[in-house]
C-alpha cells in the first residue's frame, strides 16, 4: 500500500501538515478570486447595484464602532441560537426514543416527510400571527426548520448502525441503557453533527427571513430598512454580518463535535496508517 502511494505521488507521500497548508492556500486563493470578481462586478454595474468590497468593509467597521450593527447581529444570533436548541435537541432525541418502536416510526414517517417538505417561508406569517413580531415567532420558525433536518440525519445514523455490534453486546449481557450509551449513541453522533452543520446556516437564514417579514430589530430588519433607503452598501454590510455569524456558528458546531468525538483516532493518523 505504501509503495503504491509513493509511485502515485512521485516517490513521496505528502505529509498531513503539508496537505493542510495546501488546502489553506487553495482557500485563500479562492477568497481572493471571489473578492476580485466582486470588485469587478461593482465597477462594471456600479455601486448603486453592487457595493464594493472596500465600501462594505468600511461600513462593517462603522457599524461595529457605533454599536448599531452589533446590536442587530446579537439579536439575530440570539434568535437563531435559541431556535437551534429548541429544534435540534428534540430532533436528536426523538429517533433514539423511537429506536425500539419501528411501527411508530413507520406511522410517523410520512408526516415527518411532509413536514420536512413544507415550505418554511410560508409558515413565517402564520407564526407572526400566532406569536407576534417579537422573538417568539422567529424562534418558532428557526426551530421548525432545524427540527426536520436534524431528525432525518439522526434517524439515518441509527438506521446505519451495524446490528451485529448490538447483538454482540446483548450476548455479553449488556442492558438496553448500556447498548444505547456505548454503541448506538457513539455511532449516531457523526450523523447528528452532519445534520447540525447543515441546519446551522438555515437557522440564521430563517431568523433573517422572519425579521424581513416583520420585526423592529435584527439583521433582517436592517436589510429591510437599508433597502427602503436605497442604501446598497448598508444591505451588503448586513449580509456580510450574517455570513460572519454563520461562520461562527459552524465553528462552534465543529468544536463541539471534536470534543464529543475526541475518542476517535485523528484523521491524519488513520491516513498515515493506511499509507
Amino acid at each position: 500500500m505504501a509503495r503504491r502511494s509513493e509511485v502515485e505521488t512521485g516517490g513521496a507521500v505528502p505529509a498531513p501538515a503539508a496537505q493542510r497548508r495546501s488546502q489553506r492556500l487553495d482557500q485563500a486563493l479562492e477568497l481572493v478570486f471571489l473578492l476580485a470578481l466582486w470588485q469587478v462586478l461593482s465597477l462594471w454595474l456600479g455601486t448603486y447595484w453592487i457595493s464594493s468590497p472596500l465600501a462594505t468593509l468600511a461600513g462593517l467597521f462603522r457599524g461595529l464602532a457605533s454599536g448599531e450593527l452589533l446590536l442587530h447581529a446579537s439579536y439575530t444570533a440570539g434568535e437563531a441560537a435559541i431556535g437551534f436548541l429548541v429544534g435540534g435537541i428534540p430532533a436528536a432525541a426523538l429517533p433514539f426514543a423511537l429506536r425500539r418502536m419501528p411501527v411508530m416510526t413507520a406511522i410517523l414517517d410520512p408526516f415527518m416527510v411532509g413536514g420536512y417538505g413544507a415550505p418554511k417561508l410560508a409558515l413565517a406569517p402564520l407564526f407572526i400571527l400566532w406569536f407576534g413580531i417579537g422573538i417568539e415567532s422567529k424562534v418558532a420558525l428557526v426551530g421548525v426548520t432545524v427540527f426536520f433536518i436534524v431528525y432525518f440525519s439522526t434517524l439515518s445514523g441509527i438506521r446505519a448502525l451495524d446490528t451485529r455490534l448490538v447483538q454482540m453486546a446483548q450476548v455479553m449481557d449488556a442492558n438496553e441503557h448500556a447498548v444505547a450509551r456505548h454503541i448506538v449513541f457513539p455511532g449516531a453522533v457523526p450523523y447528528i453533527f452532519t445534520g447540525l452543520r447543515i441546519a446551522m446556516p438555515y437557522s440564521i437564514g430563517g431568523a433573517v427571513i422572519a425579521e424581513l417579514i416583520s420585526a423592529n430589530r435584527g439583521l433582517g430588519y436592517l436589510v429591510q430598512l437599508r433597502a427602503m433607503n436605497y442604501d446598497t452598501t448598508g444591505i451588503f454590510v448586513a449580509l456580510a454580518a450574517t455570513t460572519c455569524i454563520v461562520f461562527l456558528g459552524n465553528w462552534l458546531v465543529n468544536a463541539l463535535e471534536r470534543f464529543l468525538l475526541r475518542w476517535r483516532p485523528p484523521a491524519d493518523a488513520m491516513l498515515q496508517a493506511d499509507a
